[in-house]
């Protein structure tokens, strides 16, 4: 066990004996139900008023991100502001019940909590929101309702779409990763309340989430179109609404590396966005590397938006950029090579749509025509080598050399550049392809070849054929048919060197991030109708800003005492007698006890993918968690599983939640749904 009372990296916390920190608050809202939150605040507030930052997520501040939570606002209150930390309805200390993300009812109690805060007496009346993830797509979806007191917002690592690139269809086919939210988050919901914060009520709380929660997945497998389900919350059927100042912050290696560039190009208020090398995390406290000095970031937008206090925050580039240069693969969040740019707008006269040909022998410059056709039929275990769909913990969730992918799929290759060739914005490829049967997918990756030979992941797009006209219906595949598709990939900042190659890489099949369709297409690509645009930046163009932040600072960690420490694990089984690839994920959250509260915690969680090459209908899914928490003689602690299936009509899914008190089991649940295949 080590004792924790400061950070293993820089802790910045001037004068923390000047914040008062409130474990916990009732806010009531307009239907009864009770949020519990926790504010950190300047001492001074009680006699000088200041203005409040908002943070609204499900995550539990008094346990799984009460670390990460003191680190970001302690530091926000030491320098004057208010922080607010509610849990969502339904988990922690908070009354009700969570039935499903993003509902209308979770938006409102975002507005009623910005009022509450708004009315207090130690608030300016001014008040700010932000958020990683969850928090961050809470802060868009309350700026599209404009509560009066919300000043600004800043949204980090967010979605605009709930179909097509939250935790549902992915960019156009349904991500068997994602599958795996559906089935954790009832997992998260199932939690117990704390006894010392909500009383003898608690075990009546807890019952009642063991009881109501629903599969999340189960409703979503309903909906397998964009409908009013998805187009619900989703931020960019809102645009205009958002009348507030935007600060947006990502990272190419995000699930959702495509929200800065869309910001940019629809909100009408001030807005600036950073894209940097980071992947599902707060850029300060995460990788891939170089990390950044986010909170002073924020901290001058706040100043500027929330004190009116004069600076230079919107006199920067509204598109900061970090383009990541050719490097090898590696699937842990190292440092990434290459460089900050800055565009003054977007779109910018400084990336042109270049385009490559196909033809039989890789990628032709320019609109050059090459008669001919290829087949594409990828093994079904294709894409187990490319990544997380949410990178967050940093145990080798990024995508590993893409050459075994890359010999199964059909490969175009530009010869070998003589130039260097940056990348800046969104690729997409228009392809005129048939099917053999009345369905199919294609996936689409590009990539940068090295002279070794190893293949480096730049960005991918996924297309389910049927969805080719649109996410919101369904359009016929005739077998023997030839369509015109465009299959759009994830925005990327990239910079291939000198002597590599780029590499269009398209197959049939994209596992586990696509769930396979019930039959195994081959698909006949016309070359002459076919060709690959990439975003171009013009190279001795706009902007290049060799340190565009501050040296990473942040509070240091609350005392704590690391009772287990946290670990992972990957790896990737091939089965030479039945063909069955096995693609197993282990993370272990580790224990950890909390010296303010007294509370020690734990997690684990587990993911089996498996798939049988020649057979479409043994993709199967597996998501294990277990979550523990114990003081004293009070200890608690749930079990969470789905597996998922499918036959050639319907989706399976056999899912079970149980709770223990002392290792009594004191409830359980399960769950066998068959969902009709209605697009897949």
């Amino acid at each position: 066990m080590a004792d924790v009372a400061s950070c293993p990296g820089p802790g910045n916390s001037p004068d923390l004996d000047e914040v008062e920190i409130i474990d916990h608050v009732w806010i009531e809202m307009s239907d009864g139900v009770r949020l519990s939150a926790k504010i950190w605040r300047p001492l001074t507030a009680s006699t000088k008023p200041v203005p409040a930052i908002l943070e609204f997520i499900p995550y539990r501040k008094d346990d799984a991100v009460a670390v990460r939570d003191h680190r970001n606002h302690a530091w926000f209150a030491a320098r004057g502001y208010a922080c607010v930390r509610p849990d969502m309805r339904g988990h922690g200390a908070s009354e009700g019940i969570m039935l499903d993300e993003y509902l209308p009812r979770e938006q409102q109690d975002a507005v009623e909590v910005i009022e509450w805060i708004s009315n207090q007496a130690w608030c300016s009346g001014n008040v700010g929101m932000m958020g990683l993830s969850w928090g961050g797509i809470a802060s868009l979806q309350a700026a599209t309702r404009q509560p009066e007191a919300l000043k600004a917002i800043i949204p980090v690592g967010s979605s605009l779409d709930r179909y097509y690139d939250d935790g549902a269809y992915l960019v156009g086919c349904y991500p068997g990763q994602g599958l795996g939210w559906g089935g954790v988050m009832f997992g998260y919901c199932i939690r117990p309340p704390d006894p010392a914060i909500v009383g003898d009520v608690w075990r009546d709380m807890w019952m009642a989430r063991l009881e109501q929660t629903p599969m999340f997945a189960e409703k979503w497998l309903n909906h397998q179109l964009r409908d009013e389900t998805w187009l619900q919350g989703s931020v960019c059927e809102a645009y205009d609404k958002i009348k507030i100042p935007v600060l947006g912050v990502s990272g190419w290696n995000d699930c959702w590396p495509n929200t800065m560039i869309r910001l940019l190009e629809s909100v009408g208020s001030p807005c600036r966005v950073v894209s940097g090398p980071w992947g599902h995390v707060y850029p300060n406290q995460g990788g891939p590397g170089p990390m950044a000095g986010f909170l002073q970031l924020a901290l001058d937008w706040w100043d500027r938006w929330l004190k009116d206090i004069g600076n230079d925050v919107m006199k920067a580039p509204a598109f900061l950029a970090y383009v990541q240069d050719s490097h090898s693969p590696d699937p842990n969040p190292t440092d990434r090579p290459g460089r900050w740019v800055g565009e003054a707008g977007w779109p910018t006269q400084n990336v042109c749509a270049r385009k490559f040909a196909f033809s039989q022998t890789g990628l032709v410059d320019g609109a050059v025509k090459t008669a001919g056709r290829v087949k594409i039929r990828s093994p079904l275990s294709l894409g187990v080598d490319s990544g997380e769909y949410m990178p967050i913990n940093g145990v080798e969730e990024l995508p590993r050399d893409q050459s075994n992918d890359d010999g199964n799929s059909v490969c175009f290759d530009t010869e070998a550049l003589h130039d260097r060739l940056e990348l800046l914005g969104t690729p997409s490829v228009h392809v005129r392809l048939s099917s053999d049967c009345a369905a199919g997918l294609i996936a689409a990756r590009l990539c940068d070849v090295a002279p070794d030979g190893s293949s480096t992941l730049i960005s991918f797009g996924l297309l389910n054929l049927k969805l080719r006209d649109g996410r919101d219906r369904l359009s016929p595949v005739v077998p023997g048919a030839f369509m015109d598709i465009t299959i759009r990939l994830n925005d990327t900042g990239w910079r291939l060197a000198a002597g590599h190659k780029l590499r269009l890489a398209l197959s049939s099949q994209f596992w586990p991030m696509a769930w396979p369709v019930a039959q195994e297409a081959v698909l006949t690509v016309d070359l002459a109708a076919s060709h690959l645009e990439v975003p171009e930046r013009a190279p001795g163009t706009g902007l290049e800003i060799p340190e565009p932040f501050a040296p990473v600072e942040a509070a240091d960690h609350p005392p704590h005492t690391v009772i287990r420490p946290a670990s992972g694990s990957r790896s990737i089984r091939r089965d030479g007698r039945d063909g069955e690839v096995r693609y197993d994920v282990g993370f272990d959250g580790g224990e950890t006890t909390l010296h303010a509260n007294g509370l020690t915690f734990g997690s684990t969680n587990a993911q089996c993918y498996a798939i049988t090459d020649g057979n479409p209908l043994s993709a199967r899914a597996e998501y294990r968690a277990g979550f523990s928490f114990s003081r004293g003689q009070w200890q608690v602690r749930t079990e969470s599983e789905l597996i998922v299936t499918s036959d050639e009509d319907d989706f399976c899914l056999k899912g079970r939640i149980a709770a223990f008190e002392s290792e009594e089991e004191v409830f359980t649940r399960k769950w066998n749904i068959k969902i009709p295949r209605k697009v897949y």
